[in-house]
């Protein structure tokens, strides 16, 4: 830390001594580009270098030695295991974002303005206070399943219910049928995420002028009305922000997939099968080309928040 702090205080005197000497008519451009020069380098180095490595690796095979060209590419589309990584990677980004999207505004609108606003709020964003991993090793108790005997009993709360109502207990994270242990493993991310969206969307609700709500009052539009009409277009441009926010979170989910099931019981999605790749079975050019195609699967969902915002300026 204290080597950190001296490295900053000696590049930013540097900065600031080169910047004194600058003289001339484009003084203040010149200035502002040096004070650009450490980020950009930080950049460079931090970003574009290692991305470009990546795609680079990603035409290697596994030991990053023989060039193979594509063949990792047709690998990750042709492969039934990674095309089930695929899918399933499709469907975290299909239901998660619009869910908690969905959640978030719904119960922002129910309690705001309301008598216990901030204690109703505290609840719905506590699960963004602890870790993913946490999350996951609380829900994997949730679904944690016992033989059906008599001597013993179910410890998971969603085992215990169906037992309850007459049922056998079901190895939740294990059954693939209609991909449920992956809509199971969802369910803990939207928990986690749906804070996040209630907190932009709540701010974003408040922000709406109270003379647009009582006028639309007085005008005498019902609940649904206000919701269509009034609320969802004045934050429209927060609902693309938070949908698209989840959307790369998604894409990127890792710390739930890794620790409720490792990926297993074909759960895997693009991020766990990166790390599996790259550290359990040490293939470094597929590893990298899943890396690639995650990194292309990002950048159009950050180009339409780009323009999103851009026309709402």
């Amino acid at each position: 830390m204290l080597s950190a702090l001296l490295l900053f205080a000696a590049v930013l005197g540097v900065i600031l001594f080169l910047a004194s000497r600058v003289r001339g008519k484009r003084s203040d451009t010149m200035i502002g580009w040096l004070y650009l020069l450490p980020v950009v380098l930080l950049l460079a180095v931090g970003l574009v270098y290692p991305g470009l490595r990546t795609v680079y690796d990603s035409f290697f095979d596994a030991q990053g030695v023989s060039f193979i060209g594509a063949d990792n590419y047709k690998a990750i589309f042709t492969d039934g295991d990674l095309l089930s990584v695929l899918g399933n990677t499709v469907v975290w980004v299909l239901i998660v974002p619009l869910a908690a999207t969905a959640i978030g505004l719904v119960y922002a609108i129910l309690v705001d303005k309301s008598r216990f606003e901030s204690f109703a709020k505290a609840l719905v964003f506590l699960p963004m206070a602890i870790s993913m991993v946490a999350a996951g090793v609380i829900w994997k108790f949730m679904y944690e399943y016992r033989p059906d005997q008599a001597t013993v009993k179910q410890i998971g709360l969603i085992n215990q219910i169906i037992v309850w109502l007459g049922g056998e207990p079901v190895q939740l994270l294990i059954t693939d049928t209609l991909k449920l242990n992956t809509l199971l493993l969802i369910v803990v991310f939207i928990w986690i995420q749906a804070g996040f969206a209630m907190t932009i969307l709540s701010a974003a609700i408040k922000a709406i002028p109270d003379e647009i709500v009582e006028a639309a009052r007085l005008d005498g539009v019902n609940p649904w009305q206000m919701f269509v009409r009034i609320t969802l277009p004045s934050v429209r441009t927060s609902v693309v922000v938070v949908l698209t926010t989840l959307a790369i979170g998604t894409l990127k989910v890792f710390d739930v997939v890794r620790t409720m099931t490792g990926g297993n019981f074909r759960t895997s999605v693009i991020a766990n099968e990166f790390y599996s790749q790259l550290i359990r079975a040490d293939n470094q050019g597929l590893a990298a080309a899943l890396a690639v195609v995650l990194f292309v699967l990002v950048i159009p969902i950050i180009v339409y928040n780009i323009r999103q915002v851009r026309q709402e300026a």
